[in-house]
């Protein structure tokens, strides 16, 4: 008989599994606070009986990711984690210390279909999608290698969450789950490329998280040029979709915005992001580029960085530039990858 593996079982479902065992449904949360804990040995659920176990040991098991590799900053207090899945891929996912606590950025996919010409992410394309248990399980391996509970989390590591739509739905509702990780939805961000389709979807959910739309060029020529996706959801599309969800949600947006130098950090660049961003409820997060291995892109210098984000303050556009974090371990943003695949 295969064990089922009850990691990425709804509370419904597994009262649904409980009933077929003959037990009563109310176990179900006993067993589900257990899991998201970070337990995954029935023998160690205190409040179980002994007979319960010993049908869950006979007939289920709870998975948990392996940390592959671990990389800790010199720089600061970041820490990079290689986590090997059940089938023997690999994905990345940080964990970063700030005054307010522990934030984990984590990935939704095994590497990223998407192609952005400045990211690592999307070196060697797209794998597979990640079910919301194995989410779960970057940030539950992250909690119990640190021994610190996680009070933010970002999905902005490898993959482009809303073509894992699902899954990220249901990782989201366990992260806010007071039975699991009981995290505000407002201290969860998803990060995405601007699939249109999903950010509207995303409008209707009542969730009122954060969310991140990787812009990165004010004008579809330069967009194009550094993300394929602008071919299919040009930005005044991708922007309409934003200002739904801003609608919807009341809440601000954040507009992500890589400054690759000579490319999109031009004065013009700026006064044209300004224009187009004009009476929107949004944030811009200025991001120098992170070296990448292999692209021939630059990063822009200091006083050029701080002239963008003057142009943009003058114009009225909340802005900041993102406090790099790990780039010395390779765990800034674009620079996390699908590190190696084990045979």
């Amino acid at each position: 008989m295969n064990k089922i593996n009850l990691k990425g079982y709804t509370l419904t479902q597994m009262e649904e599994f409980l009933k077929q065992l003959g037990e009563p449904a109310y176990r179900a949360k006993q067993i589900f606070k257990w899991i998201y804990k970070g337990q995954t040995q029935f023998e160690n659920m205190t409040d179980l009986p002994k007979k319960l176990i010993k049908k869950l040991e006979n007939s289920a098991y709870i998975s948990m990711v392996n940390i592959y590799k671990k990389y800790e900053s010199d720089i600061d207090e970041t820490v990079k984690y290689i986590f090997l899945l059940e089938d023997r891929n690999m994905v990345e996912s940080v964990k970063m210390k700030y005054s307010f606590g522990i934030t984990a950025c984590i990935s939704s996919q095994v590497g990223c279909p998407m192609g952005c010409v400045f990211c690592a992410s999307t070196e060697g394309g797209i794998v597979r999608n990640l079910s919301w248990g194995e989410m779960t399980d970057e940030v539950l391996a992250i909690e119990n290698d640190s021994n610190e509970k996680v009070s933010r989390v970002v999905v902005m590591g490898s993959g482009e969450p809303l073509l894992n739509y699902e899954e990220l739905i249901q990782f989201l509702k366990v992260m806010n789950s007071p039975l699991a990780f009981n995290i505000s939805l407002r201290r969860l961000t998803v990060s995405t490329c601007g699939i249109v389709p999903g950010i509207i979807r995303l409008s209707e959910e009542g969730m009122p998280i954060t969310l991140a739309v990787s812009l990165h060029a004010p004008n579809d020529d330069i967009r194009n040029s550094l993300m394929p996706i602008n071919k299919q959801y040009p930005i005044l599309q991708l922007l309409d979709a934003c200002k739904y969800y801003i609608i919807k949600t009341k809440r601000r947006i954040t507009f992500e915005y890589v400054l690759i130098s000579n490319i999109n950090d031009t004065e013009q660049c700026a006064q044209e992001l300004s224009n187009l961003l004009e009476d929107l409820l949004c944030h811009v997060n200025l991001i120098p580029l992170n070296p990448v291995e292999g692209k021939n892109l630059n990063r822009s210098d200091p006083v050029r960085v701080r002239r963008f984000e003057k142009i943009l303050l003058d114009e009225g556009i909340s802005t900041t530039v993102r406090r790099e974090m790990g780039g010395d371990i390779k765990a800034a943003c674009g620079q996390l990858r699908r590190s190696l695949l084990m045979g």
